[in-house]
């Protein structure tokens, strides 16, 4: 999904960010709209993910086929977002998914993009009781509890951007058939090459198939 806003930094991208009030905020996209849930910049974009999962099932090529969300970091925790609020997916593949348990996040990591929510509260303590109100709309833990479809987890236990106490988090709150690969000497980047293949027998065992559209 080409997240709206999102082009210029380490990739391009074409959709901009046309729900974007201005409000004060830090740099980065965490804190954006963070004193509203309705005006929260990852309200729009779980929202965008849900409707991406509706597209995808009106396009000709996926006709009959099953939908699978998937996505690391910011990805993961949109995959499981939208297997929530559509309710249309077949399976979930989410790596060291982001927006997990933020509190927790604070707590155990001083790293971005976590690190944008101290600095707003450090400039707005008043503000404090607002942004983990709004925050507890995209947690990743409660669409975690409200998902269904079949889901592996992957989390690596050196990360520090999406600590492993946080995806843990999610993975035994998630409500439907769930199971999650543990990679003790990898950071944020996760399995690797390993993982991806894990991933593939995984969707095998689901019965699910990886061939591209048009091949039988």
């Amino acid at each position: 999904m080409d997240c709206r806003g999102q082009g210029g930094g380490w990739r391009s991208a074409d959709t901009a960010d046309v729900g974007d009030a201005g409000l004060p905020s830090t740099p980065g996209f965490l804190t954006r709209g963070i004193t509203d849930p309705a005006s929260h910049y990852y309200t729009r974009l779980f929202v965008d993910a849900a409707r991406a999962v509706d597209a995808a099932r009106t396009w000709t090529g996926a006709s009959g086929r099953p939908i699978v969300t998937a996505g690391a970091s910011q990805g993961g925790g949109l995959a499981i977002a939208a297997a929530h609020l559509s309710g249309k997916v077949a399976a979930v593949l989410t790596d060291v998914p982001f927006l997990a348990h933020p509190l927790r996040a604070l707590e155990v990591t001083d790293s971005n993009p976590y690190n944008e929510l101290a600095e707003y509260c450090k400039v707005n303590p008043d503000k404090a009781d607002q942004v983990f109100g709004t925050l507890a709309y995209v947690d990743v833990v409660n669409h975690a509890k409200r998902a269904t479809a079949s889901a592996l987890f992957s989390v690596g236990l050196a990360d520090t951007i999406t600590p492993p106490s946080t995806v843990f988090a999610a993975f035994n709150h998630y409500a439907g058939p769930k199971d999650i690969a543990v990679y003790p000497y990898n950071g944020h980047e996760g399995g690797g090459t390993p993982h991806f293949c894990a991933q593939l027998a995984f969707l095998r065992q689901a019965g699910l198939r990886c061939s591209p559209a048009g091949s039988p």
